[in-house]
């Protein structure tokens, strides 16, 4: 009987369940879409239990497509959204509100008072800058303005964790846990520790036991229950945040390798080996992974809204029906027609950190079309990214001579060679696009003992295609000027 390993991908539009066989080839696949919550303008919101029965959903899903049993399962890998936050009653095991999405913004005026009197002190201890992106200050938001968190507080009952938390909590039936990768989103730890910061919580008011323990990213987080998780009785020893996850799933396992996962946002990563790397122009300093007490540091830098744009195509202005119709519609002209779209929905994330900005297109005449908005819309992701692979470099040191991509939006060929010619750089697309999934289910193999080393893992690595760079570099240039210019025109607006 065949036997698998089990990836499961909480992202932010949806569960991703993959089954992967003893060679590493992809053998199941389920899937279903979370649905997206908006209560006010810049407020972004999940529904816990629904990405709870979205994993279940997905994982089924998988095990169906092969004809899998619960028994068949060797380990589980998971990995999630990053710095969406929430609480739950440990008792009842019921979240006491809706969970705050990373790209929620409710908190940036908090943020912006506390970066103006403590952001050096926080940013030195956390490696990260005071911002309404990360957990931190949601969680304070939670605990104030939720009438069920005090109480449960007082009593000894309330938990509290990003996505990988409450998923583990569900999965295993209650063990609360997560990894350095997770934590170190939260601006709650301490990144030369690895543990939870006590200076830090006692500035924020967060009691420490309401968190989960940290342990190693490849580890035993705890067993399945079957009655609660698909019939699954596997141990759960990989816990990885996403994009951490892809970079492993990439095997970006030697300082100066980089990868970007394209998805609702789009996150650039580059390994920076065992030294934390301070970024003056801001990317983020985070942990890659923790294997064995060693800590693998990396360079981050996110763009919040990419997919998420063409998602917005489709839902909110109904200019397409589906994704899939973005690449023909976007070679259907020549160039955008001078159309700019900035996406900044929820702001701009690095290099910019303002809370402020909104999106923005410009650039509309009389002449302008829907290919034209759509192809628009495909390139703000190829900038974006230009954006911070240019501060990386700088920052870093190293000069990056090759990307490897990931994500749903590696299937689009305009979008890939546009950025391929807008960065002047090599892109390398693996077989498995979903090196998430692909990432937790390779640490959760190392954590169940299937794989004794991490460079085992490198000839499971497979390409499927290459892009190379055919723009000129004048073209480039007079490109990415205009680019900029946008995006000053967008900035500071909702302030």
């Amino acid at each position: 009987m065949a036997k698998y390993y089990l990836g499961l991908d909480q992202g932010t539009t949806g569960v991703t369940a993959i089954l992967f066989d003893e060679n590493w080839r992809q053998a199941g696949r389920g899937y279903r879409e979370i649905r997206q919550i908006y209560p006010r303008a810049g407020w972004v919101e999940h529904d816990a239990i629904d990405i709870w029965e979205s994993a279940c959903f997905a994982a089924q899903q998988a095990m169906d497509a092969v004809g899998a049993q619960g028994c068949d399962i060797l380990c589980i890998g998971l990995d999630h959204e990053g710095e969406s936050v929430i609480l739950w009653d440990k008792v009842t095991g019921q979240p006491l509100y809706n969970t705050l999405v990373w790209q929620d913004r409710r908190t940036a005026e908090a943020a912006e008072a506390l970066s103006a009197s403590h952001g050096a002190y926080i940013l030195e201890r956390t490696g990260l800058a005071v911002d309404a992106y990360f957990s931190a200050l949601k969680l304070r938001w939670l605990l104030d303005n939720v009438p069920q968190a005090q109480p449960l507080l007082a009593q000894g009952r309330l938990a509290a964790g990003n996505m990988d938390a409450w998923l583990a909590w569900n999965i295993t039936g209650g063990a609360h846990v997560t990894d350095p990768s997770t934590a170190s989103r939260t601006m709650l730890m301490n990144l030369q520790s690895c543990d939870w910061d006590e200076e830090v919580l006692a500035l924020l008011d967060i009691p420490r036991a309401i968190l989960p323990q940290i342990r190693d990213s490849a580890a035993r987080f705890g067993t399945a229950d079957p009655d609660r998780f698909c019939g699954i009785s596997a141990p759960l020893t990989g816990m990885l945040n996403d994009q951490q996850a892809a970079l492993f799933g990439q095997t970006c396992f030697d300082k100066g390798s980089v990868k970007t996962t394209y998805g609702t946002g789009c996150f650039l990563l580059m390994n920076t080996g065992d030294t934390p790397a301070p970024s003056p122009g801001g990317l983020v300093t985070t942990v890659g992974w923790r294997l064995g007490g060693r800590t693998s540091y990396a360079l981050d830098g996110g763009v919040y809204i990419s997919g998420a744009a063409t998602q917005w195509l489709r839902d909110g202005m109904k200019i397409i029906s589906s994704a899939a119709e973005t690449e023909a519609m976007a070679r259907a002209v020549a160039d955008s027609g001078g159309v700019y779209f900035v996406p900044a929905f929820t702001g701009l994330a690095a290099p910019y950190w303002d809370s402020y900005a909104r999106g923005m297109m410009i650039g509309i005449t009389g002449g302008t079309t829907r290919e034209h908005i759509v192809r628009a819309t495909l390139e703000s992701t190829a900038y974006q990214v230009a954006d911070l692979l240019g501060t990386m470099e700088r920052d870093s040191g190293v000069e990056i001579r090759a990307m490897r991509c990931d994500g749903g939006a590696v299937v689009n060929g305009f979008l890939m060679q546009f950025q391929s010619d807008i960065l002047g750089l090599p892109l390398h697309v693996p077989e498995i696009r979903d090196t998430t999934a692909l990432g937790a289910a390779f640490m959760a193999a190392l954590g169940a003992g299937y794989v004794a080393s991490a460079d085992e893992l490198r000839r499971c690595w497979r390409l499927a295609r290459t892009y190379e760079p055919r723009m000129s570099a004048d073209e480039r240039e007079a490109l990415l000027a205009q680019w900029h210019r946008a995006v000053e025109r967008c900035r500071g607006w909702a302030k």
